[in-house]
């Protein structure tokens, strides 16, 4: 993916509200696991206190007692994290084998008789401890006094759960972030594809193997391609009035340059032959650029939008040869066709026709007895003859940028510059090279 790309971008975005959205879960998750486990050990406490009170009672030196302990045998056991204690109003007076030598503090509040509180206390060595109390009334001696029981576990067991809770959360949700991340992919490119199929639609249409783009989009892409296909089709009309309006301006200039040549004419019979050579040039030049301009406007190449023809090759080359037969040229030369049936070509018929005219009137023009035409097993149509050629030095001059067949000294013909033009508007290329038969190899 390209920086900014469309996809780049949904993935970023889709990424990051996974990440987030996941982070905030297992977060929120591991707090709740954490309630669900601070509830459970309260109500665990919460059991022993009530184990506690089933038991207690006062004993013959008047305070309070427990008759039974809680069967946990944690109790029993030094800082084992489990504790209980007995407070009357005088401070503590009884606890738990498990708290050893030492004693739970407790916040000073009123605890109304049979109110369960709750309490986060430090235990021994520091320990968190999360405390569940209860007060009851007994009677001694006739007098009601106040006893509080208190139950406490410590609360690094919670820390052990949390933390081992959220260690395999984190697994979990790796392998969900996987799941949800290939699935973004997915969405993002089942919902690009429409995009997909609209580039390919385009590039059909640069292509000339399509019109337009067809239908059978989503409706949201759909207002998009009509609007393509109406473009395209505005353009092509331009195109086709534009070449039009080419075509009628060189044939509107052929018409003052026919009265020139007569004039011309004129001038050469009264002997103004100076005059007649000057202006002769001048309208010869405007004659080839009008020519050239006419062939352009008449180009469709790969500008038309739309399908692309095949044109038969062998027909069309038979056809020409007939014509160039029939010049001075032509008609002293043997023509070598070696062309088979069904060879086609991707061309419109007119264009390729400017191309094999242009390139078959240049061999006739310099060759001395033959002119091959074939096309090769790479599927390149070559143009042979055996004239003199075209020199290596001046061939890679007139195939640099810049560099006009035209303009050679010795003139290598208009011809050849409008067969660049037109085989550039089908992405092809004109290579001059040295022929077998000792003149020039012509392929594209």
């Amino acid at each position: 993916m390209r920086p900014g790309s469309l996809r780049l971008r949904l993935v970023a975005g889709g990424a990051a509200a996974i990440i987030a959205a996941l982070i905030m879960a297992g977060i929120g998750l591991t707090f709740l696991f954490e309630r669900h486990v601070m509830r459970s050990l309260a109500d665990d406490l919460d059991v022993h206190v009530r184990q506690a009170l089933a038991s207690i009672e006062v004993a013959p030196s008047g305070r309070p007692r427990l008759a039974r302990e809680p069967s946990d045998p944690r109790f029993s056991e030094p800082l084992s994290g489990l504790y209980w204690q007995l407070n009357d109003p005088t401070g503590v007076v009884a606890r738990s084998r498990s708290l050893w030598d030492g004693a739970l503090p407790l916040p000073h509040d009123e605890l109304p008789t049979g109110e369960v509180h709750q309490h986060r206390v430090a235990g021994p060595n520091n320990s968190a401890l999360l405390a569940i109390e209860r007060t009851i009334s007994l009677n001694s001696n006739g007098t009601l006094m106040p006893v509080r029981i208190i139950v406490a576990g410590d609360l690094a067991r919670v820390a052990k759960a949390r933390q081992a809770f959220a260690m395999e959360l984190v697994a979990s949700l790796a392998i969900l972030a996987a799941v949800l991340a290939a699935a973004t992919w997915v969405q993002i490119g089942l919902g690009l594809r429409p995009l997909a199929r609209l580039r390919d639609g385009i590039a059909a249409i640069r292509a000339g193997d399509a019109k337009t783009i067809e239908d059978g989009v989503p409706s949201e892409v759909a207002p998009l391609v009509q609007e393509i296909n109406d473009l395209v089709l505005a353009q092509e009309g331009d195109l086709e009035r534009a070449r039009g309006r080419a075509a009628d301006l060189a044939h509107g200039l052929k018409t003052p340059l026919s009265a020139l040549a007569a004039d011309v004419r004129i001038l050469r019979a009264r002997g103004d032959d100076q005059i007649a050579d000057r202006i002769d040039d001048v309208s010869e030049t405007m004659r080839r650029h009008i020519e050239r301009e006419l062939a352009r406007a008449r180009i469709r190449g790969k500008r038309g939008f739309g399908a692309i023809t095949q044109t038969a090759l062998k027909p069309l080359v038979l056809s020409l040869v007939s014509i160039q037969k029939r010049t001075p040229p032509g008609a002293r030369l043997t023509f070598d066709v070696r062309l088979t049936d069904g060879q086609e070509i991707a061309m419109d018929k007119a264009d390729i026709a400017e191309v094999l005219g242009n390139l078959l009137e240049n061999a006739s023009r310099y060759a001395r007895s033959t002119v091959r035409l074939s096309v090769s097993q790479q599927g390149q149509v070559v143009i042979e003859d055996d004239g003199p050629g075209i020199p290596q030095e001046m061939r890679s001059w007139v195939m640099t940028r810049g560099g006009r067949l035209d303009q050679r000294p010795d003139g290598a013909g208009l011809g050849l510059a409008i067969v660049q033009d037109v085989l550039a508007a089908y992405d092809r290329t004109l290579v001059l090279e040295t022929s077998e038969l000792g003149g020039l190899r012509a392929t594209f």
